[in-house]
C-alpha cells in the first residue's frame, strides 16, 4: 500500500509554502508519526509526519516552493521496518560532517577548539578531525595542502619559541578570506519584510520614551524567586511584571488597544499580549490570550511554554494571530535604547531594554540605581499624545510599585485606611 503525504495548510490565505528540509534520504525506512521534514510558510513553520512505517520516496527537494496540497513523499507500507534501524535512519547527521563546505578551511579553528586537534602520522604538522576527512576525500596529504600556501615567517618562529610547545604551523593566522555566500530568502524573512515596509509606508509612527526604576521588582524576584519556582515549577522573570503593567495600562488607555479597520476605529474589550521572541528563523510573536486575567505565574507559564514552540518551529497559527498589543524585548541583546517598529494591525508597541546601573535623583540626593529605558511606538492617527504618554507613564508607575498592580494604588497604606 502506499500513502502520500501532502503540504499542510498554514491557514486561509496561504496557498505556498516552502519546503524547508528533509530529516531523512530518499530511500529510508520510517515509522509511524515520525517527523520527516519540514515546511515553512509566511508565518510558521509545520513538520511533515509520517502516517505509516514504510520505505519513503521523496519527491519535492527541499528548498522549493509548492503550493498547498502538493504531494511531496511516498511511503510504501509493503516494506517492513525493524524499529533499530528506523530509529538510526530518524537521526539528524550532524551539521558539521553534512553541511561543512570543502572551501571554508578559515572555520577550521572553531572546529579545533571544540574537538582537540590530532597529529598526521606522516608529519609533525597538526591536522584537525575535520580537515583530516577532507584531505582522506580529495586524495590530498600534508605536503600537499603546505606547499605554495605561504611563506613560514619570523614571527611564526617567534610565536612558537614564546609558547615553549613543539614546532606547529598555524597555517590560518593570517589566511584571508574573500567568499561571500548567497542565501535565498524564506518565506517567513520574506512576509517580515513586506511587513514592514508596509508600516513604514501605511501608518504615522511615532515614539515616545520614559524610564523605569528597577529597583522594586528585583527586590521582590530576589526575594521569592526559590519559593516562587518551588510553588509554580516556573521562574520569575521582568516580562510577567511587564505585561501585566500594560494590560492594566491598556484597560485605563483603550485607544493604545485598539486598531484601524478601513474608517472604523476597533476597540477590543480584552488584551491580547503577544511576546516578541527572536528564532533561528526570523522573529516570531506568540499571543497570550486575556492577560488582563491572568497572574505573573501563569502569563510566565504561557510565555515558557509559546516561546519554547517557537524557538523549536513547532507553534500554531491560532498561537500567532489576533494580538492586540505587544511588547518587545531589545535588552536581552544590550539594546539600550529602540524605536520598535508596529506589529500591523495593532497600533503600538512597547520595546524593554537593558537595565543599566546609572546616577539618578532621589529625593534631592544622588543614587545609583537599576534603571531601563522604555519606548512606546504608536499610530499617531488613532492614538495621541495624551494616551500614548499616559499609557507610558502608567507602565513605569506600575513597574516601579508593583504591589500597585494588585491594590490599585501605589500607596497600601492609603488603601488600609480607605482615604
Amino acid at each position: 500500500m502506499i500513502i502520500e503525504i501532502k503540504i499542510p495548510s498554514p491557514g486561509e490565505s496561504i496557498t505556498e509554502v516552502e519546503l524547508a528540509s528533509w530529516f531523512v534520504e530518499n530511500g529510508d525506512t520510517v515509522t509511524k508519526d515520525q517527523e520527516v521534514g519540514e515546511v515553512e510558510s509566511e508565518k510558521a513553520t509545520l513538520p511533515l509526519i509520517a502516517e505509516s512505517d514504510g520505505k519513503i520516496e521523496i519527491l519535492v527537494n527541499a528548498g522549493e516552493t509548492v503550493a498547498v496540497g502538493t504531494v511531496v513523499c511516498r511511503i510504501d507500507t509493503s516494506v517492513k521496518v525493524e524499529k533499530a534501524s528506523a530509529s538510526k535512519a530518524a537521526e539528524k547527521i550532524p551539521v558539521e560532517e553534512k553541511t561543512e563546505p570543502v572551501t571554508k578551511t578559515v572555520e577550521e579553528k572553531t572546529v579545533s577548539e571544540a574537538a582537540p586537534a590530532v597529529k598526521d602520522p606522516d608529519s609533525k604538522v597538526k591536522v584537525t578531525p575535520v580537515a583530516r576527512k577532507m584531505m582522506a576525500e580529495a586524495g590530498l596529504n600534508v605536503d600537499d595542502i603546505i606547499s605554495g600556501l605561504r611563506k613560514i615567517s619570523s614571527d611564526d618562529v617567534n610565536m612558537v619559541l614564546n609558547a615553549g610547545n613543539t614546532p606547529s604551523v598555524n597555517l590560518s593566522s593570517k589566511t584571508i578570506s574573500r567568499e561571500v555566500t548567497s542565501t535565498p530568502m524564506t518565506q517567513l524573512r520574506k512576509k517580515l519584510s513586506q511587513r514592514l515596509v508596509a508600516v513604514k509606508n501605511e501608518t504615522a509612527m511615532l515614539t515616545t520614551f520614559n524610564e523605569a526604576d528597577m529597583s522594586a521588582i528585583m527586590s521582590i524576584r530576589k526575594k521569592y524567586q526559590d519559593k516562587f519556582v518551588s510553588t509554580h515549577d516556573v521562574k520569575l522573570g521582568f516580562m510577567s511584571f511587564f505585561t501585566k503593567a500594560c494590560a492594566l495600562a491598556l484597560q485605563k488607555f483603550p485607544n493604545v488597544n485598539s486598531f484601524i479597520d478601513g474608517e472604523n476605529i476597533v476597540s477590543p474589550g480584552y488584551c491580547d499580549i503577544g511576546i516578541a521572541v527572536q528564532t533561528d528563523k526570523g522573529l516570531m510573536v506568540p499571543v497570550i490570550r486575556n492577560t488582563e486575567t491572568l497572574g505573573l505565574a501563569d502569563i510566565e507559564k504561557n510565555i515558557l511554554e509559546l516561546a519554547g514552540k517557537a524557538r523549536k518551529n513547532r507553534i500554531s497559527m491560532d498561537e500567532l494571530t489576533g494580538g492586540t498589543f505587544t511588547i518587545t524585548n531589545g535588552g536581552i541583546f544590550g539594546s539600550m535604547l529602540s524605536t520598535p517598529i508596529l506589529n500591523p494591525p495593532q497600533s503600538a508597541i512597547l520595546g524593554m531594554h537593558n537595565i543599566i546601573e546609572r546616577p539618578v535623583a532621589v529625593n534631592g540626593k544622588v543614587e545609583i540605581r537599576p534603571m531601563m529605558y522604555l519606548a512606546l511606538s504608536y499610530d499617531h492617527r488613532i492614538i495621541d499624545g495624551r494616551d500614548s504618554v499616559g499609557f507610558l507613564k502608567t507602565v513605569k508607575e506600575f513597574i516601579e510599585a508593583p504591589f500597585s498592580m494588585i491594590y490599585g494604588s501605589s500607596d497600601a497604606g492609603s488603601l488600609l485606611l480607605e482615604i
